[in-house]
């Protein structure tokens, strides 16, 4: 069952880690590129600043985003800010958000994401702490993959799993992890594909991250392409 208590406080705590590396560059050094295709250092630190704000709307019952047109506008807009506007809105998005999860609210309650995606509040605060901490790894300064808590890789694996669970596209795979621990995804009956490789080898398939893949070994055939998340 989730605890969002304890998430809440998985989120202040990588949060801090990201503010601390984050603090520790230059303009020079947000202009350059991040691990994600057509986004520098600015564009990855803008989106994590709207995403909190976006996620304080789903707590309080808004739309996430006025639009997807709106959403890629303010990344856009706010992506070559200098470092200090940076780190301040990032800390002040960061710390709305965590003021609106530390309020009384019925947590079992159903809200709605982007895309008529919907979930339970309680959820919400580790969806929060999955963009701090891929984002912190797509900013590319030293924080990678393999860095992320045991606990956090685990269950972002055990999600991404899940949301591949029953895709058409995506043959029936077993997920056979280092650390002894079993999963599947894919569409419907036996797996016919097993996936094999370190929790942040699947983890980099899965989130299409990293090496993609490339470290892990499969039988029964290649790895499965994935659709984008």
């Amino acid at each position: 069952m989730t605890d969002h208590v304890h998430d809440l406080r998985s989120v202040r705590e990588a949060t801090e880690r990201l503010l601390t590396a984050v603090a520790k560059l230059d303009n020079a050094a947000l202009a350059g590129e991040s691990h994600l295709p057509g986004w520098t250092r600015g564009h990855v630190l803008a989106h994590l600043a709207r995403n909190a704000d976006a996620l304080v709307n789903v707590f309080e019952g808004r739309p996430m985003y006025e639009s997807g047109t709106a959403r890629d506008a303010d990344i856009a807009r706010d992506s070559g800010r200098p470092l200090e506007e940076q780190l301040a809105d990032l800390r002040d998005s960061a710390a709305r958000f965590l003021a609106v999860g530390d309020r009384d609210q019925d947590w079992s309650r159903t809200v709605e994401l982007r895309n008529g995606v919907t979930d339970l509040a309680a959820n919400i605060p580790f969806r929060r702490l999955v963009e701090v901490e891929l984002h912190h790894v797509d900013l590319d300064i030293g924080y990678e993959l393999t860095d992320l808590p045991d606990g956090f890789t685990g269950r972002e694996i055990d999600f991404l799993a899940d949301r591949w669970s029953g895709r058409p596209e995506v043959p029936p795979t077993a997920l056979a992890a280092t650390d002894g621990s079993r999963r599947r995804t894919g569409s419907a009956g036996d797996p016919v594909v097993t996936v094999s490789g370190t929790p942040a080898g699947l983890l980099a398939w899965l989130a299409g991250r990293g090496d993609k893949g490339a470290s892990l070994t499969t039988a029964g055939g290649p790895l499965p392409a994935l659709p984008p998340l």
